[in-house]
Parts: C-alpha cells; structure tokens; sequence
C-alpha cells in the first residue's frame, strides 16, 4: 500500500483548495473535484445499499463495483491516468444482461421503492446519474476518458435492474406507475 493515512487533517484545504492525486491543487468548486465528490458519493450509497439483504451474487456484483468506484474516483483525481477500463465496461454489461434475463418485460415505468433494499438501488442509481452528469460536465472542461462515464452509464442501468431483482428477492412485485392516477 502506498501513503498511509496517519494523520487525518492537514489543514491544506482550509483555504478552500484540495490536492488532486498528482499533487496539483485546485478549487474545491472545480468540476473535478465535483465530479470526484459525485463518485464518491455513489460509492457511499451502495455501501449503505450493502448493509441490507440480498443474494450472495449481487452482494459480490455490488461489492466488486466499489472497488471499480474508488479506481474511477482515483482516475478522476489524477488527470491524465486511466484506471477503468473497456472491460470493466463490458463486464457490467454482461451482468446487467444476466440479472435483467429472468425479470418479465417492463411495459410500463415503475416506481423506485418496494424493498428497503429495493429503494437503496434506485436511491444508488439517482445517485450514480448525478456522477455520471458531474463527468459529463468536466468533460467538457477537461480532457476526459470514455470508459469512466460508460462505467457510469451502465452501473446506473444495472443498478435499476437490481432494485427490480432485489423486490423478487424480497417477495415483493414492482409498483408500476399509472399516468393521471390522482388527476
């Protein structure tokens, strides 16, 4: 492991800058840091997300997509380095592809909820939106790699699709919305 944390405040940023990983110091209002912040954030979520129930597989899916948001989040702190990759990309696309199999056909829009864990998944997934907008936006400021925002992209489908698998878990039906309903 490289630097230990062994003192927690600096006071570097009191000044209201912070240290990109290659030592460089910014605003903490730059869009890098907002989009780093966004990362980090999403990845908040699903730990809260992983203190519910769920099958095991989804359980190691969620947690294997923590590490690939702190390599996402360190590839944002650090212009220039390339930490997610195509197959990363790839492989949340298959999964998404694995668990989206077996549930019926959407033939309407669903509400988020049902399942506590359930609405940790689309809390996550609106969560993960927001990242992806924040690398969007520095995109287009900065140089940018695809495959973060694709990570990003995919993660929030799959991320719909697990809030549907966990309600099946959970015994539960999803909620589907019904236009007008109290016009």
């Amino acid at each position: 492991m490289g630097n230990r944390l062994s003192k927690i405040y600096t006071r570097t940023g009191d000044a209201g800058t912070t240290g990109l990983g290659d030592g460089k110091r910014v605003s903490k209002n730059s869009l890098r840091i907002h989009a780093l912040g966004e990362v980090d954030e999403t990845n908040a979520i699903v730990g809260l997300l992983l203190c519910e129930e769920m099958p095991d597989d989804v359980r190691s899916l969620l947690t294997n997509v923590q590490h690939d948001l702190f390599d996402l989040g360190g590839e944002v702190c650090i212009p220039g380095m390339s930490m997610i990759t195509d197959k990363q990309v790839t492989h949340l696309e298959n999964e998404l592809d694995r668990f989206n199999e077996p549930l019926e056909p959407l033939k309407d829009f669903i509400l988020p909820g049902g399942t506590r864990a359930a609405a940790y998944a689309h809390h996550a997934r609106t969560v993960c939106r927001r990242a992806e907008r924040a690398l969007v936006a520095l995109a287009l400021e900065e140089a940018v790699n695809d495959s973060p925002r694709q990570y990003l992209n995919r993660l929030s489908d799959l991320l719909f699709v697990l809030g549907r698998v966990l309600n099946r878990a959970g015994g539960r039906d999803d909620v589907l919305w019904q236009k007008n309903k109290n016009a």
